[in-house]
């Protein structure tokens, strides 16, 4: 397909496809970790494996490509611990939602693709123990509407290039709405992201997957991962949280 002059094709390492932005200067996926692998490796699999919940309600921050939300599914359908799903997710991008039906997805991910289509022509999709609302919309404004979330993909583009969806303000938003043993997951190991999570009230973690970069999960009660110690962090740091009023 003819793609929209604001994005160009990348072929990640595991062979997958991802798109790179003109406008934020970012690919929307780690060209070295590969787009599938790190959907499932930095957000999904960690999400299903240290939840104990038959039920979640995810919030996928952004939409994107919606490669978190499809791997999700493909998860879903290879356990039988979850047994319901609601799935969130704002994207701001109404032109990237129109280019998605002409994207290359995984093979993995194609029987899934359907779903994605019925998302974008009229922002919900509804199963019996699936519920998924795609609203194009600021996930700022957004996650204001929503409430008792139990996984967080925190999956922006970086801090510096998109710094409003990694303040402290921000995550204090996020504290609001997630439920007591909720769990967010993010690529990001930048410091002042992970101050500012702790300055918002999550404990943070730095866990160990092979075969990919760093990752940061985040929790409010404490989990069978290497925790950060973030107060002596914070002391030796000369970094500061983001702030809504810097931006």
């Amino acid at each position: 397909m003819e793609l929209d002059t604001k994005y160009e094709w990348r072929q990640s390492a595991d062979g997958s496809y991802t798109l790179y932005s003109k406008e934020y200067g970012e690919c929307y996926h780690s060209l070295k970790d590969g787009a599938l692998r790190e959907a499932l490796k930095k957000h999904v699999e960690p999400a299903f494996a240290l939840t104990n919940k038959s039920h979640l309600r995810i919030l996928d921050i952004c939409f994107g490509l919606g490669l978190n939300t499809l791997a999700t599914l493909y998860c879903f359908t290879k356990q039988n611990r979850v047994q319901s799903l609601e799935i969130f997710s704002p994207e701001l991008d109404a032109r990237l939602l129109q280019t998605l039906p002409h994207f290359s997805y995984p093979k993995p991910l194609e029987p899934f693709v359907p779903i994605l289509l019925e998302l974008i022509e009229h922002g919900k999709y509804k199963s019996s123990n699936i519920s998924i609302e795609l609203r194009v919309e600021d996930a700022r404004e957004y996650i204001k509407e929503v409430e008792r979330i139990d996984i967080v993909y925190q999956d922006a583009f970086s801090p510096k290039k998109n710094p409003r969806l990694w303040t402290l303000e921000y995550f204090q938003d996020l504290y609001a709405i997630t439920s007591d043993d909720m769990l967010l997951t993010t690529y990001s190991i930048a410091t002042p992201v992970r101050l500012a999570l702790a300055q918002a009230g999550f404990l943070v973690y730095e866990p160990v997957v092979e075969g990919i970069k760093k990752m940061t999960i985040a929790s409010k009660k404490r989990l069978a991962l290497p925790l950060i110690d973030m107060e002596a962090k914070a002391k030796r740091s000369t970094s500061t949280p983001l702030r809504d009023k810097e931006q």
